[in-house]
């Protein structure tokens, strides 16, 4: 039963499917896993433990009656509490939603339904996604799987988790500026943020709303392709979802394990996405990468996009503004907690203050200010109207240097996973975790974050940066397939072939290379 939760989904669709193991079975192993470690890793806000065990009964019951099911069916699945559920708590990390059970369920949660996995629950994160470490959820951080004293990145940090340390074989996330990418960096794990409207926002709390973008969690390339073609797809209830006819995310995965995938193919390095305040392992790592994609035939080419520089300061005017405009929703009267003041009138206005001082916490607080101040008569063509003109600058950037590359690549992260409260007290050095991931996400184009090596000093996880063209994703997969079959190969081990929050990690820590 213990070696069920080691399997990836692929492997476990497999079985399900020739009914070697039942999805009961499965979910049973998941959940008991849960019970032992979600203790120390606190990747879970709510475990659905009797509803995961009936929805998985139910699978197999229509299975064994000889029903046709989809290729993920009866395979358990962690929800980030971003995602609105029907049947379970969504609070978006925030105290000013606890409790709170939404009537629908956001599009993406409904076609994990329709295509029969099991939801376990739902993860931490950051107060409504605000964050690079997962410290700022209301309801306590998230511990990395790797090292219990360390952040397992943000703002989706519960789901990496959950799937780094054998909680969960897949998991959804949300990413507005990184907050799949990092926290897949730093935990081992792999993550996607699809093209923007490639994957619905139906149902997703939203931060900001230009930026924000639903995708897949998981420990391989493929695994994450197969969830994709799940939940990825034209949705009339998105307003911004594309309505183009997407290819199979799976086979573009498979098409990466063939012979000389990465023979000829065109990798950028962005220049300005590899400097100064790199951790020295990170650097190495990265530098290895790049000798072994050479070495299997891929031309490395070097590539500026000079306006890269200006993406941190662009993206905290962007979303701060957005958000402040998202939030403005949460004013005590149509759903969440309400607060009533302690002394004086019981007016709208004081009930809303309250409210808001009680269940906004305090980087929800600075990013409303900031993003009120920036949109407010006299400085908005200053801060919001140049930030956006500093996306599109951003966008051109993108698409010259996709004019020499069919892919681009870089650090999923500047840093390994830092400890919990070194950079709590500063904001701007927190900021500064998505410094790679966050041009992606004011462009729109696709980026994927898998594993390459640890970090010699530390041992800890380093993650590799892939983008692709807007609407280019199974060239993404592709890629990312065929470079984790490169460096797995050159290991002689996958990354999470041990559950490193209960085994060391050692085997995989090495000066001399990506052992």
């Amino acid at each position: 039963m213990t070696d069920l939760i080691r399997l990836s989904a692929n492997d476990l669709s497999g079985l399900l499917a020739d009914r070697s193991i039942s999805s009961v079975e499965a979910t049973t192993a998941h959940l008991d896993h849960i019970d032992a470690v979600d203790g120390d890793v606190h990747a879970f806000l709510h475990v659905a433990r009797d509803a995961a065990l009936q929805t998985a009964a139910d699978i197999d019951a229509r299975r064994a009656s000889g029903e046709p099911l989809g290729p993920l069916a009866g395979v358990p699945i962690a929800i980030k509490d971003v995602l609105a559920t029907k049947d379970m708590p969504s609070t978006s990390g925030s105290k000013i939603l606890e409790g709170w059970i939404p009537p629908y369920d956001a599009t993406v949660v409904a076609r994990l339904r329709a295509a029969d996995l099991v939801p376990l629950g739902k993860t931490n994160m950051d107060e409504f996604a605000m964050g690079s470490s997962t410290e700022h959820s209301a309801y306590g951080p998230t511990r990395n799987p790797w090292d219990l004293e360390r952040i397992p990145g943000g703002s989706g940090g519960g789901s990496a988790a959950a799937v780094s340390a054998f909680e969960a074989p897949l998991a959804l996330g949300s990413d507005t500026g990184g907050s799949i990418r990092q926290p897949a960096a730093v935990t081992g794990s792999v993550g996607v943020k699809p093209t923007y409207g490639g994957v619905s926002r139906y149902g997703a709390i939203a931060l900001a709303s230009s930026l924000d973008q639903v995708g897949p969690v998981s420990r391989s390339v493929l695994d994450a392709a197969m969830l994709h073609d799940v939940i990825g797809g034209h949705d009339p209830l998105d307003s911004t979802s594309l309505t183009d006819a997407w290819p199979s995310m799976t086979q573009a995965a498979r098409a990466g394990f063939e012979d000389g995938a990465l023979k000829g193919v065109r990798v950028g390095v962005v220049k300005e996405l590899n400097g100064s305040g790199f951790q020295p392992g990170v650097k190495q790592r990265f530098d290895e990468t790049l000798a072994l994609l050479e070495g299997a035939g891929a031309e490395i080419i070097e590539v500026s996009a000079p306006n890269f520089e200006y993406a941190v300061a662009a993206y905290y005017l962007i979303l701060p503004a957005e958000a402040s405009s998202n939030l403005a929703r949460f004013d005590s009267v149509r759903f969440g907690i309400r607060v009533n003041p302690e002394d004086g009138p019981l007016t709208s206005e004081r009930v809303m203050a309250a409210t808001r001082e009680a269940g906004f916490g305090p980087e929800v607080k600075r990013r409303i200010i900031l993003g009120t101040y920036a949109l407010s008569a006299g400085y908005y063509d200053a801060y919001y109207g140049s930030a956006q003109k500093v996306r599109t600058l951003i966008q051109r950037d993108f698409d010259a240097a996709f004019a020499q590359a069919d892919v681009l690549v870089s650090p999923a992260a500047p840093t390994t996973a830092f400890k919990f409260g070194e950079k709590l007290d500063d904001p701007m050095a927190m900021y500064l975790n998505d410094i790679t991931t966050i041009p992606a996400n004011l462009a729109g184009v696709p980026g994927l974050g898998l594993p390459m090596g640890l970090a010699p000093e530390d041992g800890l996880p380093v993650g590799l940066q892939v983008m692709a063209p807007a609407r280019a994703d199974a060239r993404l997969y592709t890629f990312g397939a065929a470079v984790e079959q490169l460096l797995e190969s050159t290991w002689g081990h996958t990354m999470l072939s041990q559950a490193p929050v209960l085994a060391p990690n050692e085997m995989f820590a090495s000066e001399e290379g990506v052992v």
